[in-house]
């Protein structure tokens, strides 16, 4: 991994993967299935989020914000640095988790981790909740939004930044912003795509 800007949100550096990186032996090394390492890249979703929390600092200042899905932390970082009163990342990928800290450690923002799937559970106790790309999969979108559900009811915000992905519930989500961000991905060459943050009710 080396540490490099983030395409299109050059305010923070990340470490992030490369062709020589090597990220084949994290799957050699697992004792169960291994899960794809998506933590290693920034995708669409995250980036808009990012970049929007950053250009409107006020959507998360004095607030207690989960990253949920938080792969590399990029999401939780930028609230961090946008002055969230707290920042929590839930992460399933044990990497994952360890990236998150190692990136908020060397962009000098405090956030904690949660290695856990929280989709399951009842609402957590934070005011907003940010979800990037977390609708490429009919099941999990499925658990995601059970548990946004829960979350609104409880009188939680959440905004969801997404590039379109095939699973969005566009039933349920209000416009709130767009960029042009680039869509990483599996580390392809960068093009900038049209994504949207909208919130979620």
């Amino acid at each position: 991994m080396r540490i490099a800007s983030v395409p299109s949100v050059p305010e923070i550096r990340l470490y992030s993967a490369h062709p020589a990186s090597g990220l084949w032996r994290l799957a050699a090394d697992a004792d169960e299935d291994p899960l794809p390492p998506y933590w290693a890249y920034q995708w669409a979703g995250g980036l808009v989020l990012a970049r929007h929390i950053l250009d409107r600092p006020e959507t998360v200042r004095g607030r207690r914000v989960l990253d949920l899905g938080a792969g590399s932390g990029l999401v939780g970082i930028a609230a961090a640095k946008a002055g969230a009163r707290s920042v929590l990342a839930a992460e399933t990928d044990r990497n994952g988790v360890a990236a998150i800290r190692l990136n908020a450690e060397f962009n000098d923002v405090h956030v904690s981790t949660a290695a856990a799937d929280l989709t399951g559970g009842a609402a957590p106790d934070v005011d907003l909740i940010l979800v990037g790309d977390l609708f490429y999969a009919a099941d999990l979108a499925s658990r995601v939004t059970a548990f946004l559900d829960r979350c609104v009811v409880q009188g939680i915000d959440v905004l969801v930044g997404d590039p379109g992905r095939a699973h969005l519930p566009h039933t349920r989500l209000r416009l709130v912003a767009e960029h042009a961000v680039a869509d990483v991905g599996t580390g392809s060459a960068v093009a900038l795509k049209p994504s949207a943050v909208f919130s979620f009710g």
